[in-house]
């Protein structure tokens, strides 16, 4: 049992060398690669979760824009109709006041016609009254004329 024991003792005054290896190994490869490996892969994801950000904020203000750009044209739609609108309403009114004026101005020439073909029925009939009492002169001196004198 002393010679395993020993033999243990020697195997690990042995191994020490080989744990201190390993051990500065260890420590290299975590000062050299691991350390900078991983302060490089946070700044890859800071910087892809900060584009990533950026490209959400960017895409949040287009719609922003969007929806802004929208309105505009609903408004400017809005606008357009209401001029339209605004025209249409014009246009009846020049309408309905060219239509009055032409049926007043029909109102005028037929009461104008209307005085004008009275004037004229008095006319002829103070014409026919001035007739009348010729003819009956005529037809008067006719019947008592004698009937030999005329014909």
């Amino acid at each position: 049992m002393d010679q395993t024991l020993r033999q243990l003792g020697e195997l690990l005054l042995g191994a020490v060398p080989t744990v201190i290896l390993l051990a500065l190994l260890y420590a290299l490869y975590t000062a050299i690669v691991h350390k900078p490996l991983a302060r490089v892969l946070a700044e890859r994801r800071a910087k892809t979760e900060g584009a990533v950000e950026k490209s959400r904020a960017d895409i949040a203000a287009a719609e922003a824009r969007t929806a802004e750009y929208e309105q505009k044209l609903r408004e400017a739609r809005a606008n357009v109709f209401r001029a339209q609108e605004a025209r249409r309403q014009a246009a009846l009114q020049a309408r309905t006041d060219a239509v009055n004026e032409a049926r007043n101005q029909a109102h005028v020439q037929v009461q104008a016609a209307k005085q004008a073909i009275e004037a004229d029925r008095v006319a002829a009939q103070s014409g026919l009254e001035k007739d009348v009492a010729a003819l009956a002169q005529e037809i008067v001196r006719r019947v008592l004329q004698p009937a030999g004198a005329g014909r």
